[in-house]
């Protein structure tokens, strides 16, 4: 184990985040989200059908 003079751990004594990582995640987060819905086209009168359907829990 690494201690210095101190007596404290190498872990304890790193300088402070400067708030980088959060900051990154956050721009991301803010950014367009295209890879997780890439249909952008409307849903026409049969789809809406089959959903109309499995939602009322109708097999066929």
């Amino acid at each position: 184990m690494h201690r210095d003079p101190n007596g404290r751990h190498q872990a304890d004594t790193r300088t402070p985040s400067t708030g980088s990582k959060t900051a990154q995640f956050l721009r991301i987060a803010r950014g367009k989200r295209e890879a997780f819905h890439t249909s952008r086209t409307p849903a026409g009168a049969s789809r809406l059908a089959q959903f109309l359907r499995i939602a009322r829990g109708r097999t066929a």
